[in-house]
């Protein structure tokens, strides 16, 4: 099985350097674009390969660089921004790749960049990646020593230059604008779309913004071309995919696999199901900010085009696993005190709504919940939805809480008709027979 995008990792878990990525064909890519395509080639190819952005929306990446004005009347400079502030609950993928491989990001910058006539490069990284940091900058000292950065670049008129920005720290710098704002130095909020920051983004130049994993695809679909990259995947949606397991099963971790891999070979084959004595009972399948699935749902495949958009979505494909013994209110609570934390206050809906959600969600679990709460609950996916909110961090936040009112609805009912949580009485009967037999 091909794994391009981790194929360089080093078992003593460092990365390597400039010299062993060349070895590898490392830059190869950035050649052959410079000798062989012009921009619009590069983005034909990208654009045919099927590649998806990873960030968990997977608009097409193609079509979205096809929006930036191109030719020698465009706006210039142009801007190539990376979203490496990775803060989604569940989600660790970017920084797996950033630590293992930083030297593929700057080439698929470079690609990207050239595809799209950026002049220059930004990584905005979430302020947590401290050892991310450190790798990229070492990585991007050694590029700009070799020619790959900067002026000219292997004696082309291509220029690119990349730099480092390291974040304050906000989930709401995942949204695209609101970490152009962030970037620039001003408060992060959302902006109004249109215009859309292919025309008008950093600095109100065109500016593309895109996924850590969504670049680390760019150079291989140049190198090997459009049919063996879609030739990787199970599906239609084209390449490999970095996926993650956390939760209460045997080996929690993340593995690159074949686009559309199923939920079931996931969590049994590969995270080795769950943990002796728990079953299983329902997962989020692409960080804190989707619907749940359950078990009538394990032979989906895990893509953009085979989940239902009235079941789930694929998300950023790092699943949070539920057990049977871990209550789905106080998941939820943690949940959606995340999200409220995390809003940015820009409008009413989310500044107001999450937090009174976290409110309820926490009376209920320390047993203050009363049956009006369950209508409150309900309610708020309604009023939370796309088009009653600035950005899409509210509804996101709501898709995992419609989503469990679906499937544990008699959870959440406990908790009001007994007064306390259920969960908590029933693992301490657990832990009681447990310790009783082991005397």
């Amino acid at each position: 099985m091909e794994r391009p995008l981790t194929q360089r990792f080093r078992k003593d878990g460092g990365p390597p350097g400039i010299s062993d990525y060349e070895k590898t064909g490392g830059y190869e890519s950035v050649r052959l674009a410079l000798k062989r395509h012009d921009p619009a080639d590069v983005q034909r190819m990208v654009t045919e390969a099927g590649l998806r952005g990873r960030g968990g929306a997977g608009f097409p990446t193609g079509k979205k660089w096809s929006f930036v004005p191109m030719g020698e009347d465009a706006p210039r400079p142009k801007y190539l921004v990376v979203n490496a502030d990775e803060m989604e609950p569940g989600t660790f993928k970017d920084r797996v790749l950033l630590e293992g491989d930083p030297h593929q990001m700057i080439e698929g910058m470079l690609v990207a960049g050239y595809a799209i006539g950026a002049e220059v490069g930004y990584i905005f990284l979430r302020a947590e990646y401290h050892e991310a940091a450190k790798r990229l900058e070492r990585a991007i000292h050694e590029a700009r020593a070799k020619g790959y950065v900067g002026r000219r670049i292997l004696g082309s008129e291509f220029s690119f230059d990349v730099y480092l920005h390291t974040s304050a720290g906000r989930y709401i710098c995942g949204e695209e604008t609101a970490l152009l704002n962030a970037l620039e130095g001003k408060r992060a909020i959302p902006r109004a779309k249109p215009p859309f920051p292919q025309t008008a983004g950093l600095w109100g130049q065109p500016t593309v913004v895109q996924n850590v994993e969504t670049l680390y695809n760019v150079p291989h679909i140049i190198t090997h071309g459009t049919d063996w990259y879609r030739a990787l995947a199970k599906g239609k949606d084209g390449g490999t995919k970095i996926y993650g397991v956390s939760g209460k099963v045997k080996r929690p971790g993340w593995w690159e696999l074949p686009m559309g891999t199923t939920v079931e070979e996931l969590l049994f084959d590969h995270a080795g199901g769950m943990r002796e004595g728990l079953r299983f009972r329902g997962l989020l399948p692409g960080g804190a900010s989707t619907a749940f699935l359950v078990e009538e749902h394990l032979s989906l495949p895990m893509d953009f085009s085979s989940i239902p958009m009235s079941v789930s979505r694929m998300g950023t494909g790092t699943m949070i696993v539920l057990d049977d013994r871990s209550c789905p209110v106080g998941l939820m609570a943690n949940l959606e005190r995340f999200f409220a934390q995390e809003s940015c206050g820009w409008c009413t809906p989310c500044r107001e709504g999450l937090p009174w959600v976290f409110r309820v969600l926490e009376a209920m679990e320390a047993g203050r919940g009363v049956p009006a709460d369950m209508e409150v609950l309900s309610a708020h996916p309604g009023l939370l939805a796309f088009g009653h909110t600035f950005c899409a961090l509210a509804p996101g936040a709501m898709d995992p809480l419609s989503s469990a009112l679906k499937y544990f609805r008699e959870d959440f009912e406990q908790h009001v008709s007994q007064g306390r949580c259920p969960w908590n009485a029933k693992l301490q009967m657990h832990n009681v027979k447990i310790g009783a037999g082991t005397f």
